[in-house]
């Protein structure tokens, strides 16, 4: 589970290899839906300073995403899949165990089963 800076709304992985966006000033029931994943996800981040949030799962995937939270309330969250990451091998049916952002950049650290720890950047 992750918390957006904002406060109001919360991203949660799930065993179904979904991952539910929850807005709270909409509802108690989840907002989207993003089945994504073919496996667990084992860990969910938002990113504390850009519209990013990801997802990491037993399929060895991270998948991104641009995640922007209105400050009008009259308006609804936009979710827009950006990437997906593969860089990790399965390790007895484990993928990625965890991810989180940089404090400043736009980057994605990421740990898997296999032991590695990587960092995605983009170098344009």
């Amino acid at each position: 589970m992750a918390i957006h800076s904002g406060g109001e709304n919360i991203i949660v992985g799930g065993e179904d290899g979904k991952v539910s966006w929850f807005d709270l000033d909409l509802s108690t029931m989840p907002y989207k839906v993003l089945g994504s994943h073919a496996s667990a996800v084992k860990d969910v981040d938002f990113h504390p300073t850009y519209p990013l949030f990801a997802s990491a799962s037993d399929d060895a995937t991270l998948h991104v995403f641009h995640g922007m939270v209105h400050a009008d309330l009259d308006r609804n969250a936009l979710i827009t899949p950006l990437r997906i990451l593969r860089s990790h091998c399965s390790q007895d049916c484990e993928g990625v165990k965890g991810c989180a952002f940089h404090p400043t950049q736009p980057w994605l650290f990421s740990a898997g089963a296999d032991g590695s720890i990587i960092l995605f950047c983009d170098d344009v």
